[in-house]
């Protein structure tokens, strides 16, 4: 039940975060791409998310949407969730968004960038039997030399790093469209 777990409560709590992460996002960063996802999750992972939505606003953390001088796109494949997603993940401490979004693409791609900005701000809307959060996506803005990425995930869930043309992103790309969308606003 709701009332006997405490997730109703811990849902607001992530939802007063998550407002004030947008807001700081916002009253940043100018001249990016918004989007709503919308995720219904079993009870067990709504608990996960809400919890990392409480630390930090978000539940995916930070990531970064990098373009090489040929315009090509830096994916990672992620076996954890078996596509090609940006570089990005989840906020230590006291990191801020861009903070985290570049150590994380330091981690998954050994890739060194300049970052531009906001690229994208996506709000997730999480929910469960009864249960309702949101949090926020901040997918940073990059540029970077057209080097050969190296992986050294820390947590393993990184299997592979690659430049992809922006017409050639695989088929399973997370979020594909979005991330094309994204990248042809930075260019």
């Amino acid at each position: 039940m709701t009332t006997v777990d405490g997730l109703w409560y811990l849902a607001d709590e992530a939802s007063q975060e998550a407002a004030q992460a947008y807001h700081r996002v916002t009253e940043t960063y100018e001249e990016y791409l918004e989007r709503t996802y919308h995720r219904h999750v079993s009870r067990g992972r709504f608990r996960t998310l809400a919890e990392r939505i409480r630390r930090s606003g978000a539940p995916y953390g930070a990531h970064t949407l990098v373009i090489d001088p040929d315009h090509r796109l830096l994916l990672v494949r992620h076996e954890g969730v078996d596509m090609w997603v940006l570089p990005g993940g989840g906020i230590d401490g006291s990191e801020s968004f861009r903070e985290a979004a570049r150590r994380e693409l330091a981690e998954e791609a050994g890739v060194d960038a300049s970052y531009d900005g906001l690229a994208m701000l996506t709000r997730v809307e999480i929910s469960c039997s009864g249960c309702d959060t949101w949090g926020v996506l901040p997918v940073f803005g990059a540029r970077a030399p057209s080097t050969d990425p190296s992986v050294s995930d820390p947590d393993g869930e990184i299997s592979e790093a690659r430049w992809f043309q922006m017409d050639g992103l695989p088929a399973d790309t997370r979020d594909r469209e979005d991330v094309i969308d994204a990248a042809r606003a930075m260019s």
